[in-house]
């Protein structure tokens, strides 16, 4: 059996024009802590500390990550900017699962808080990597390249901790990407459920068929 909680890790202010909206809005910080019969799985940690221009640009508020470290047996992080991978470093030695390309690009610099990312048993991959039976990670580019999400197969459904694939449930699905096709392969038809990092609404529905 797959049990996920959703951990709230704070929110932050994201000004209109990083997502060409009227107005700024408030979004949540959110991380899923994934239990199943191989292990525990920690996908994503939260906020970064160690750049006051983005607590102030972003009006930042944290609530502490509260997950011991002896809990965690593995992390996914959907990709690698600050407000995702703030307590990787709280879970030394824990393998931290990264696109290839992902950790190559946010270790050239300019592209997070860089201080988060010394410490951290990176383990990096190519694409797609099954952690366990029923926990596989799959590409999910579009808002980073090396943008990652995790699928969780129940059984009889889906679970997608779809990170920032989207920015929003209502988003979900467009524009048209193509690894929306793989996800709803690996559903087959069976009911799915998508969880997000920066909404708490949840979709749920059949995915349609690729093609």
């Amino acid at each position: 059996m797959i049990h996920v909680t959703r951990l709230d890790l704070g929110r932050f202010v994201r000004p209109a024009d990083e997502w060409d909206g009227p107005h700024a809005r408030e979004e949540p910080a959110l991380a899923y802590l994934v239990r199943h019969p191989a292990g525990t799985v920690l996908f994503d940690t939260g906020m970064g500390e160690g750049s006051p221009e983005a607590d102030a640009h972003y009006q930042i508020a944290r609530r502490p990550l509260t997950v011991p470290p002896a809990e965690v047996d593995a992390i996914v992080n959907c990709h690698l900017h600050f407000d995702h991978i703030g307590g990787n470093q709280r879970f030394p030695g824990t393998p931290a699962f990264v696109q290839r390309r992902e950790l190559a690009t946010a270790r050239a610099g300019a592209y997070t808080i860089d201080s988060l990312l010394p410490g951290v048993a990176w383990t990096e991959i190519d694409g797609e990597h099954e952690l366990a039976p029923g926990i596989r990670i799959v590409p999910t580019p579009g808002h980073v390249d090396g943008h990652q999400s995790l699928v969780l197969d129940h059984g009889d459904r889906v679970t997608v901790l779809a990170g920032q694939a989207y920015d929003t449930e209502a988003e979900f699905g467009t524009p048209y990407r193509p690894w929306l096709d793989r996800l709803a392969a690996l559903a087959d038809g069976r009911p799915v459920r998508v969880l997000f990092a920066h909404d708490h609404a949840v979709r749920e529905g059949v995915l349609p068929p690729p093609g």
